[in-house]
């Protein structure tokens, strides 16, 4: 098998991101439509995250966020977002470049994407504590997206940063999702 130099992988988890770029950018011009909202999360520690210090002592790895009820000041650009939400009553505003996003999902419809971020094997080792997705997020051959379905949690771990001014609660839970995945798009050698 010959390697591959055009990168197929990164190219398609920039597309991917893409997705995410489009929503936000949508929300931040006319709100979250219906019931949707978002569950994000990034790698506190990669290059350009922006967050307080209270916030990157309680979270120094992985942080998940809930956009949903209340957030403020959605600002979106081409390489990252910027956003207003409050944790334990304390407003905080958080800039989260779109390379350091490990997963999205959007309980309302099911939609799940999850990336391969370098630097995530790190992280990944106490994944089920910290509250992501699975130790399976970070897929072992050539750094695509996840092929096979994640096992996900019912509900966000305790604890975790909400978007509507509290923590978590267990009526957040979310059913299993399917991740997208680009092997059922590729050839067969």
């Amino acid at each position: 098998m010959s390697q591959d130099l055009i990168r197929y992988d990164v190219l398609a988890q920039d597309a991917l991101r893409g997705v995410i770029r489009k929503v936000l950018g949508e929300v931040a011009k006319t709100g979250l439509p219906g019931e949707h909202h978002f569950f994000i999360t990034f790698l506190t520690s990669a290059p350009g995250v922006r967050i307080s210090s209270r916030l990157r002592e309680k979270y120094p790895d992985l942080m998940t966020i809930v956009v949903q009820h209340q957030y403020w000041d959605l600002n979106v650009t081409e390489t990252s977002f910027e956003i207003g939400l409050s944790f334990s009553d304390i407003p905080e505003k958080l800039f989260v470049p779109f390379s350091s996003v490990r997963g999205f999902y959007d309980p309302s419809v099911n939609f799940e994407l999850e990336f391969d971020v370098r630097g995530a094997e790190a992280a990944n080792t106490d994944d089920a504590e910290d509250g992501v997705f699975g130790e399976s997020a970070v897929p072992t051959s050539g750094g695509a997206l996840s092929a096979t379905p994640l096992p996900l949690r019912e509900k966000p771990a305790a604890g975790e940063a909400k978007a509507d001014g509290g923590e978590t609660t267990e009526a957040d839970e979310r059913p299993d999702a399917q991740v997208v995945s680009l092997d059922a798009f590729r050839k067969k050698p």
